[in-house]
């Protein structure tokens, strides 16, 4: 066991027991924050691996680039605005873009084998993901100290989902709401507002965690909730090193400052 983990159970042990909490509910973001990430969408050997499962199945592309042309014709149309939603906030579903590729090839391909291409892609395409040291004894410590953890991403449920069991959080947290299956994305108020009337708590007792300053910080307080700032490896490049923004900001992930403040 690291010396931060001991920390961070040390803080939760302390606040057994204690005074009145700062929030009930910590949502947080998902890359950057709680997990790092490096993907490569371009890699040619990402489109060659989809392609070969594609073709197993049934479906056939004469090559990677071939296929790459026809997914992104699929993809601009998937991403088209809906009349009745808000261009800047809206979020697109990708999955049904997995799904053309089969019916592009006479193929109809139920939920289950597009999830199966679009994870095959995500994988190829992922040079490195894991967990941030410490992420999963922070969320215990919260959940123990009484509070809900809520993950609000801008994500692909097809990609996300999956990554989620693998790295042991859809058992972790309490709540999860992913951008693409709600249609909206951070930093647009609504997406905040919907964890917020889902977990039936006002915004003053809610806090966010991101390690992007617009989207998490910024948008969070256009919803009336406080932010929390961890400035991470894959924060972005242009980010201060500190939010003027945030009722808090710590250098990298953080998480034994995070408890203390917390659940002081």
């Amino acid at each position: 066991m690291g010396l931060g983990v001991r920390r961070i159970r040390t803080a939760a042990a302390s606040h057994n027991g204690g005074g009145a909490r700062r929030y009930d509910v910590v949502m947080f973001d998902l890359y950057g924050t709680l997990v790092d990430i490096r993907t490569d969408e371009e890699s040619e050997e990402a489109w060659e691996e989809l392609r070969r499962f594609l073709d197993d199945a049934g479906a056939h592309y004469d090559n990677a680039t071939q296929l790459r042309d026809r997914f992104m014709g699929a993809r601009a149309l998937a991403t088209a605005v809906p009349a009745n939603r808000d261009p800047e906030w809206f979020e697109p579903d990708l999955l049904p873009v997995y799904r053309a590729m089969f019916s592009l090839r006479g193929m109809r391909a139920g939920e289950r084998l597009s999830r199966e291409a679009a994870w095959v892609f995500r994988r190829a395409s992922t040079r490195l993901i894991w967990l941030y040291p410490g992420a999963l004894d922070m969320l215990a410590a919260l959940k123990d100290a009484g509070l809900r953890v809520v993950l609000v991403s801008n994500a692909q449920s097809c990609y996300t989902r999956p990554e989620l069991e693998l790295l042991g959080l859809d058992k972790a947290l309490d709540r999860i709401m992913i951008s693409s299956e709600e249609g909206v994305k951070k930093p647009g108020a609504e997406f905040f507002r919907r964890a917020l009337e889902r977990e039936g708590v006002e915004p003053e007792r809610a806090v966010m965690v991101g390690n992007d300053e617009q989207c998490d910080i910024l948008g969070a307080r256009s919803a009336g909730v406080d932010g929390i700032y961890l400035r991470t490896g894959i924060s972005p490049y242009s980010d201060p090193m500190e939010s003027k923004k945030a009722v808090l900001s710590l250098k990298g992930a953080d998480y034994e400052g995070l408890v203390s403040y917390l659940l002081s």
